[in-house]
């Protein structure tokens, strides 16, 4: 049996050159076409050498393929993806344009009307530590946000079980990779390096999707969501923090209640080949690299607060390894399979 052919659109990106690194080492699949529109007609090694092993040309065109990542940037993956999806070729889609549910919040937050609304219904959301199911069956899959990733799957467990009140707060610090390949002052080595700086702060295009699933796992709660974002002068990962106060009745805030907490998180990720509960904060760098997300929660006892950390890379976890996960589950690979390496390290 052949094996499933499979593309990347606009591989030129950080996200789409990280994609070719993965995929070109998946045992199940061929890599057959890869595309940029700047880059068109050279070869893959010739833009980027780590890959010339591949043996590829970037075209402008995508060929035919079963199988598509769409990796071009907010507002300009609807269109493609229609098209896609219209061939009869599964997706998965690592911009922005599939992931909410309201065709109304587009505007507001990525500055645009939504061409294919209809297409909303039909996407699921590519978490598999809450929708594997669904993403099995799906034709579109909408690939998280880096930042949601981190947010989201620290927050999960304490949500789900309803250990706190709904005015949440997450604080999360970025390499400079998560802004694209694209140029920009912001990401100037001189501008960003030994630099640390907060964004965003009337509202982070991510925080409707954060706040989005988070509602979804406690329907019931009026959810209060305050997001803030940090530029840090890395090239990868994304540190999160989120706290929240305890729901009184719920689990203690002492040490006993800590215990608890470490091994209610360790129940609800068990089996979960890429959340691991950590006894210590995390770092980055232990992640750096890898499809895992390591998540420490604990609680402030002077105070009543859970504080749970969680650390991705946000180009493994937080895009193509996510996005590799998701293809696995559509193909009916088994979910690892070309995600087993671990973390790089120093």
């Amino acid at each position: 049996m052949s094996k499933p052919r499979v593309g990347i659109i606009n591989v030129t990106g950080y996200a789409g050159v990280e994609l070719a690194r993965l995929l070109t080492g998946h045992p199940d699949i061929t890599l057959t076409s890869v595309t940029g529109r700047s880059a068109a007609g050279q070869a893959l090694g010739e833009v980027f050498p780590h890959l010339a092993g591949a043996g590829l040309d970037i075209t402008a065109e995508m060929g035919e393929v079963d199988f598509a990542f769409a990796a071009l940037p907010h507002k300009e993956s609807a269109a493609r993806v229609s098209q896609l999806i219209d061939g009869g070729i599964k997706v998965v889609d690592i911009s922005a344009d599939y992931r909410l549910h309201d065709a109304a919040l587009y505007p507001e937050w990525y500055g645009f009307d939504h061409p294919h609304p209809n297409l909303l219904k039909r996407a699921v959301y590519g978490l598999p530590e809450r929708y594997r199911e669904e993403i099995r069956g799906a034709s579109l899959v909408a690939n998280p946000g880096c930042y949601p990733t981190g947010a989201i799957l620290a927050l999960a467990p304490a949500l789900e079980n309803g250990l706190i009140e709904p005015e949440i707060i997450i604080d999360s610090k970025s390499g400079v990779s998560g802004a694209g390949r694209t140029l920009s002052l912001k990401t100037h080595y001189p501008e960003a390096n030994e630099d640390v700086t907060a964004y965003a702060l009337d509202g982070h295009r991510h925080l409707p999707e954060i706040t989005q699933e988070l509602a979804r796992l406690r329907p019931e709660a009026a959810l209060k969501v305050s997001f803030v974002p940090h530029l840090i002068p890395m090239t990868r990962g994304i540190l999160t923090t989120a706290y929240a106060p305890l729901r009184p009745g719920g689990i203690a805030p002492d040490a006993r209640g800590a215990m608890e907490l470490i091994e209610l998180y360790r129940q609800f990720y068990d089996g979960e080949p890429f959340v691991r509960v950590t006894a210590q904060p995390p770092h980055t760098s232990h992640t750096r690299g890898s499809n895992h997300c390591l998540i420490h929660p604990t609680l402030d006892l002077r105070t009543g607060r859970l504080i749970v950390v969680s650390a991705i890379d946000n180009l493994v976890k937080g895009a193509a390894g996510q996005a590799i996960q998701n293809m696995n589950l559509m193909l009916g690979l088994p979910e690892t399979t070309g995600l087993d390496a671990p973390a790089t390290y120093p």
